[in-house]
Formats: structure tokens, C-alpha cells, sequence
């Protein structure tokens, strides 16, 4: 294949071992961000080892959150940290799966392109996995590739075949390996155990990487004797054993704890990067003054179906904390099952919030309690954030219960509503395949100046993600319209609704997009950052301040 690059980048690959769910993706972001903070541009990206194409049909209580790029593409959750830590262009090349791999290569092989050659997992597979590690530079100083999954996974060994020919290919100056481990804390004989890590190195070291750092998250502080262990048994010096210890406060942390353990100094001399521009953090030291030390404290109430898993609401719950954030105050999340909504009703689960939020979801369970927490906001004055689904629940609650549309629903949950205010979208009606057929990524979206909206965005026209088929139906505009619900947000090509706001409250905004893809800690979303503002004073009001 003919490399057309201009510039030709160094490549960092993150491998994870022990045990999933260490934080590869955080501290992959945390690496990111160090580099740019010391000029460098760089590129982020995800290979996944599981068959499915993208995680958009996944689960969320398996997988998490399905995160959305600007581009439209259906991406892993780890994508969101890349773009919240760093200014990386996040877009379709950066998440691979296998089942996207492997779809690629068969087209190929359909195709005749590889001229009647029996095809193996070794070399067209590892090729193509290459191609796509490749793909996701443009013109950048550094690529940073993340491994999903654990070392020693079946199902990552064509993957990290691929990363370990890629070491020959650009040359071990330009690539280096950095490999995320557990050391675990026995309590009981009070003893952090380095053997888990040793196996892991080990098990990296028979594909034939030789890991160049270990990072090692830990509860304990890392000895002096722990790093010389290590350090012997994995074969990397002393200083490249770098401590990861659970964080205090918040995951933003993360990148002052890396620094402080000379992790980019160790990065740009294995890289031969430039070694004399010291990391500019001073934004995100400021940025985490403001988490350590709130002014106070505000109660959001978030009422969804996938409440007992935190990973599906993950970007949701970062955008509030960037709110808090911005209005220097320390978000407390009060999780809430829509289910016992509908059980207990919402005075015994939502009495004392200081505001309320329903976020984006699929499926029928759980519906009547969104809608009976929205009626409970809207009447009792308590701020509202409707998002995507929390959206279409809020226009079917008006509907309801201030216009008069008995039986109103959606579509998607009652196919013979009198008044269907929520309906399928027309392009979607001759759609029967699920992945990556919705409504995808940006669009355009005019914003009324006078509104709750208007006043947070201060622009006009902004661009937001979509991940949706089903819209507030046109035909009930005007009646909702005259039941108090304004229409402040329209796609201008499709007239279609994208923000809805309750005229006679405090704070009532629901939107069709999904507006906690953008927010970063350091610049947060301005409709989450005038939610919680609006939120505070809520708190303020009740208790007489």
C-alpha cells in the first residue's frame, strides 16, 4: 500500500493485563493530554477486540454508553475521555472493532483483491488491522492506540500481533509499548502482591512485546522494593515502573499523578521528541481547584432504566460534574430507577432535588416513571434537563397533562396512540436493520435568542449529536404550543424539533441531541453549566437563601 503521510508520527500502544476495566482508556487520554501540553499534536484511537461491528446494538448494562462522534459513528465510551482530556479530531477511524476488521477483509477477498490467495489471520488480518492503526494519523506527532480487553484474550491476539509487527515496521524509535497492570492489596496480611503483574508482562513478553513502561494501578503507594520487583521480573528500568494510585478526588487527576511520576519525560526521550518544553497544565490545575475546593454542594437527580450500571450514563454524569464545575460547586448524583418511579411514585424517590434530569434510552420499560418525574419537576418548579428520550417524555408529559391529548404517547411504545406526539422519523420507515441506521452525528439546529436555550448558547445556529429515530411529531406543534411547551430549536432543512422549553418554569429545557458529547471539564457545556446554575438556585430558594 502506497503511504501518501507527509508527516511520519511515533506510535504509543496501550495493552491492559490482570483484569478489565483498569482505566486503559482514562490513562491513555491522560497521556494524550500531557503531550499536547507540551505542543505536540496528537491522535487517539480504540481497537476493540469483540466481533460485533460497533457497540451501537450492545447492551448498556454489558457495555456502557454507546458514544457518538461529530461524524456520526457508533463508538466505544472510551472515545469520550479521549476528547474530554484532549483536543484530538475523535471520527470514524478512531475505534476499530474486529468485526469491522474482518468485514474489510472479506469485502477484499469478495472482490478478487487479493488474486486468489488463501487468506489468514497472519498476514491479511494483522494488514488490515495496520491499515486501520494507520488511517487515524493525519498530520500529527504522535498516535495514541488503545487495546481493549486483557492480554492473554483469545480474541486481541490478531491485535496485538498487528501492534508487535507495527514495532518492526516504523522502528523501535518510534513506537513504544506501555502496558496498564493491577498490583492488588491483600488486606488480610497487609501485602501488595506483584505476581498478577509479572504473569501479565510475561504473557506480553511470549507474543513478543517488550513492554517500555508498566503502569501500576494500585490503592497503596508503590515502595522502592515494588519497583526494583517489578523492574527485575518485567525487564523495564526502575523509573519506567510508574505508580497509578487511585485518585482522591477526581479522574482529572490523573494526568497531575503521570506527570508527577515522569511519565512524559520518559515518553518524549523514547520517542526522541522534544525534551525541552516543559507541560503547560496551569488551565487544568485551575480547572481542579475548583473540584477540591466547591463553594458548595447541589443534588441532581437522575432518573433513567440503566441507573445501576454508571458506565451506561458515564457522559452524562461528566457533563454534570463540568457544570458544577463551571459554577464551582460539587455535583452529588441521586441515582433513580424510572421503575421505582412507577412503584413508589416520585415524592418518595425524588423529594429534596435540587434539579432533575432524564437522559436518552430505548425500549418501553421503565417509560411512566420518566414521564412521572417529569410531571413532578414541571409542577413543583424544580429545574429539568430532558435529553433525547428525556425529550420525548417531557413533550408526552404536556401532552397529557397540560394540553389535554388523553392517551398521548410515542410510536416507538404504543404503535395506536390517538396522539402519537412522538413519531417514527420518515427516513426511518423502510429501515429494518439496527446498527448504525439512526440518526447519527451532527446537525445543524437554529436557536431562539429569547429562550432558556438561546441565552446559554449565545449563538444562533449551533451543531449537536444525534442518536434517535423517533422525533416530536409536527402535527401537535401548535397545541403543544398553546399548552405552554415553546418549540426554541429547529433543524432548519427537515423543520424538524430539536429543543422544547416549558415557558411558565424556572428552568425546563428538553433537546432531541445529545449535548454531553461536548462538554469538557474545562469548557463545559453551556447547557449543563445553566442546568446546574439553575439547579443551585433552586437549593438556594428552598432553604431560604
Amino acid at each position: 500500500m502506497k503511504d501518501e503521510r507527509k508527516v511520519m508520527p511515533k506510535y504509543i500502544f496501550t495493552t491492559g493485563g490482570v483484569v478489565s476495566s483498569l482505566g486503559k482508556g482514562l490513562t491513555s487520554a491522560a497521556i494524550g493530554l500531557l503531550l499536547e501540553a507540551r505542543g505536540l499534536k496528537i491522535a487517539m484511537q480504540k481497537l476493540d477486540p469483540y466481533i460485533n461491528v460497533d457497540p451501537g446494538t450492545m447492551n448498556p448494562f454489558q457495555h456502557g454508553e454507546v458514544y457518538v462522534t461529530s461524524d456520526g459513528e457508533e463508538t466505544d465510551l472510551d472515545l469520550g475521555h479521549y476528547e474530554r482530556f484532549t483536543h484530538a479530531v475523535i471520527n470514524q477511524h478512531s475505534n476499530y472493532t474486529t468485526g469491522q476488521i474482518y468485514n474489510e477483509v472479506l469485502r477484499k477477498e469478495r472482490r478478487g483483491d487479493y488474486l486468489g490467495a488463501c487468506i489468514q489471520v497472519v498476514p491479511h488480518i494483522t494488514d488490515a488491522i495496520k491499515s486501520c492503526i494507520r488511517r487515524v494519523n493525519g498530520e500529527v506527532d504522535v498516535v495514541i492506540t488503545e487495546l481493549g480487553g486483557t492480554v492473554g484474550d483469545i480474541e486481541g491476539l490478531p491485535f496485538l500481533e498487528a501492534i508487535r509487527q507495527m514495532g518492526l515496521d516504523e522502528g523501535r524509535g518510534n513506537t513504544m509499548y506501555i502496558h496498564l497492570t493491577l498490583l492488588p492489596y491483600l488486606r488480610a496480611s497487609g501485602e501488595m502482591k506483584t505476581k498478577p503483574t509479572q504473569h501479565s508482562v510475561a504473557k506480553l513478553r511470549e507474543i513478543g512485546i517488550q513492554p517500555d513502561v508498566v503502569i501500576c494501578r494500585t490503592q497503596m503507594p508503590l515502595s522502592q522494593e515494588h519497583r526494583q520487583k517489578i523492574s527485575l521480573f518485567c525487564n523495564v528500568p526502575p523509573r519506567a515502573v510508574i505508580e497509578e494510585k487511585d485518585v482522591e478526588y477526581s479522574i482529572y487527576e490523573v494526568p497531575l499523578i503521570l506527570h508527577g511520576e515522569r511519565l512524559d519525560d520518559l515518553i518524549v526521550e523514547h520517542l526522541g521528541l522534544d525534551r525541552t518544553r516543559e507541560p503547560d497544565l496551569d488551565e487544568w490545575g485551575r480547572m481542579l481547584e475548583r473540584i477540591r475546593e466547591p463553594d458548595g454542594e447541589v443534588e441532581i437527580g437522575v432518573v433513567g432504566k440503566y441507573i445501576a450500571l454508571h458506565d451506561a450514563y458515564k457522559s452524562i454524569y461528566e457533563a454534570l460534574a463540568h457544570g458544577g464545575i463551571a459554577n464551582r460547586y460539587r455535583v452529588r448524583f441521586r441515582k433513580v430507577s424510572s421503575e421505582d418511579v412507577e412503584a413508589r411514585g416520585p415524592d418518595a424517590m425524588l423529594a429534596g432535588v435540587h434539579g432533575l434530569l432524564v437522559p436518552g434510552g430505548f425500549g418501553e420499560r421503565g417509560i411512566e416513571g420518566k414521564i412521572e418525574a417529569i410531571r413532578y419537576a414541571r409542577e413543583r418548579r424544580i429545574p429539568f434537563f430532558g435529553i433525547c428520550l428525556g425529550m420525548q417524555c417531557a413533550t408526552i408529559e404536556c401532552a397529557r397533562h397540560v394540553a389535554g391529548l388523553e392517551g398521548a404517547h410515542s410510536t416507538e411504545f404504543q404503535a395506536d396512540t390517538p396522539h402519537p406526539v412522538i413519531s417514527l422519523l420518515e427516513e426511518q420507515r423502510t429501515i429494518t436493520d439496527k446498527g448504525g441506521t439512526m440518526r447519527l452525528g451532527n446537525y445543524l439546529c437554529c436557536v431562539e435568542p429569547d429562550s432558556a436555550a438561546g441565552r446559554a448558547y449565545a449563538e444562533a445556529e449551533i451543531q449537536e449529536r444525534h442518536r434517535h429515530r423517533y422525533e416530536f411529531n409536527n402535527r401537535y406543534r401548535e397545541a403543544l404550543r398553546e399548552a405552554g411547551l415553546r418549540t426554541t430549536g429547529i433543524h432548519p432543512a427537515l423543520d424538524l424539533v430539536e429543543i422544547v422549553e416549558f415557558a411558565d418554569h424556572p428552568w425546563f429545557v428538553g433537546v432531541q441531541f445529545h449535548p454531553e458529547f461536548r462538554s469538557k471539564p474545562t469548557a463545559p457545556h453551556p447547557l449543563f453549566r445553566d442546568f446546574v446554575r439553575a439547579s443551585i438556585d433552586h437549593g438556594r430558594r428552598k432553604n431560604g437563601g
